[in-house]
């Protein structure tokens, strides 16, 4: 399977709901300001729902679409808000329905001309659409040196080529539209030393790692972050950048 097919968190979606950090609701207040009306948002490639979910305080009716009916299954239900599975390059959508199209940490994964294609279709009169990224977790001190020897240096090699999009906070993605400047937000955390594990544990690297038999490079992070966390229920904090693409269609 390529790698413009392969679904990376097929998987993974139990992990991947209880791990990965949650939005702020700065960012959801924030789209929504943007959108001409509030009638209908879709979150493309939303995983488990957590952005979707933010989204359902501000539209009256939003949908969350994945391709993996794993990540539809841990996906939370709420009022208002409904889940597909469906591929962004194929939105089971109306012509002209959408005020708000969001792909969150999914974009790099999207046959991107294709799924353009899919949003100008569906897209309402000045309709916005964001692709949403956050950058590499940061941790203070040595937690945080020792956080980006393993990020760079030691799985840097077994990440897909996608995540440089990720990396390069999605600057070199081709974006076609009528570009709006979003305003500086990040992910702002306190974690135990099993969450921030839990949220390794989840990504496509590491997975490629145990599948190369590199589990001493894995365990020896681990063993190196527990030594430095010290006490593994002390709540450190941990941050993202959110990176942002705003188009109007």
């Amino acid at each position: 399977m390529s790698n413009a097919t392969k679904n990376w968190f097929d998987q993974g979606g139990q992990a991947y709901a209880r791990f990965r950090p949650e939005y702020p609701a700065e960012l959801a207040s924030y789209l929504a300001s943007l959108v001409p009306d509030t009638a209908l948002a879709v979150d493309v490639g939303c995983g488990n729902g957590q952005l979707t979910r933010l989204l359902a305080d501000h539209f009256d009716n939003i949908i969350g679409l994945d391709p993996s009916a794993d990540q539809i299954k841990h996906a939370e239900p709420q009022e208002r808000l409904s889940y597909q599975c469906a591929p962004a390059e194929n939105l089971p959508l109306p012509d002209h329905s959408t005020s708000l199209i969001t792909a969150a940490q999914a974009a790099h994964w999207f046959d991107l001309a294709a799924f353009y294609n899919e949003a100008r279709r569906v897209a309402a009169p000045n309709a916005v659409l964001a692709l949403i990224s956050y950058g590499v977790l940061r941790l203070e001190g040595e937690l945080g040196a020792r956080f980006e020897q393993f990020y760079w240096n030691e799985i840097g090699p077994y990440w897909p080529a996608e995540r440089k999009l990720v990396d390069s906070a999605y600057t070199t993605l081709d974006f076609p539209f009528n570009e709006l400047t979003p305003p500086a937000l990040a992910i702002d955390l306190e974690w135990k030393l099993d969450e921030l594990l839990g949220y390794v544990s989840t990504w496509s690297a590491v997975r490629s790692a145990k599948e190369a038999g590199r589990e001493g490079l894995l365990n020896r992070f681990s063993a190196d972050i527990a030594e430095l966390w010290s006490e593994p229920t002390t709540r450190r904090p941990v941050s993202w950048p959110i990176n942002m693409r705003i188009g109007r269609l």
